[in-house]
């Protein structure tokens, strides 16, 4: 591949990266109620499902997923229910009625994400989204011949890792002074609230979403 296809991919990367969408919801709640540190676990599990459908996409089983309305369907209904799910569950702790406020701060400042869930949740939010793999299906043949290795499509692939790295990166920049503020305010049960009802609402618009034969 060329400079010019390379800078062509970057870009339509970017627009995937920067629309609004479950990864900048939940690097944002992580971020502010957990930390930077955690926020980074977070990315490191879009990154490892990137490589997943990725590789799935080489080996042509998204094709037939996005094609076969039954397994497409199964598909994002696991991905819209672990949205859902999450965004319940949000929801639900925002609520939990504590003695005191304080009580409820100092407890929240206790919770702690460890690495494995927040690479998990990551990871399970991009790994059940069937939007990434329509993604590469409709950008790797633009970009990749039949007769070109599997490592151009492995290329493709790093290049939207590192897109979302340094975007979310500098989310989390942007997050890190203004989530200690939220940690111990407030404004920690509105955040929760407010993230919840989002990711309940992007799972809903995933269960809507059409495959490539319903379409």
């Amino acid at each position: 591949m060329d400079l010019i296809a390379i800078s062509s991919f970057l870009f339509l990367a970017a627009l995937l990266v920067i629309s609004p969408g479950p990864n900048g919801v939940l690097i944002v709640r992580t971020a502010t109620l957990y930390g930077s540190k955690e926020a980074y676990f977070n990315i490191l599990g879009f990154l490892g499902a990137f490589y997943i459908h990725g590789t799935l996409s080489i080996l042509g089983i998204s094709l037939l997923l996005v094609q076969s309305a039954q397994a497409f369907l199964v598909f994002k209904v696991l991905g819209a229910a672990y949205l859902c799910w999450m965004g319940i569950q949000s929801i639900l702790a925002a609520r939990k009625k504590t003695l005191t406020i304080d009580d409820s701060v100092a407890s929240e400042a206790k919770r702690a994400l460890s690495f494995r869930e927040a690479w998990l949740q990551g990871f399970i939010t991009n790994v059940l989204n069937p939007k990434v793999s329509m993604f590469y299906l409709a950008v790797f043949p633009q970009f990749i011949s039949l007769s070109q290795s599997p490592q151009n499509a492995y290329l493709l692939v790093t290049l939207h890792a590192c897109v979302n790295f340094l975007w979310f990166a500098g989310v989390i920049t942007l997050l890190s002074k203004v989530g200690q503020k939220v940690r111990q305010g407030r404004a920690n049960n509105w955040l929760k609230s407010v993230t919840g009802v989002v990711f309940v609402g992007f799972g809903l618009k995933l269960l809507f979403l059409k495959s490539v034969v319903s379409q």
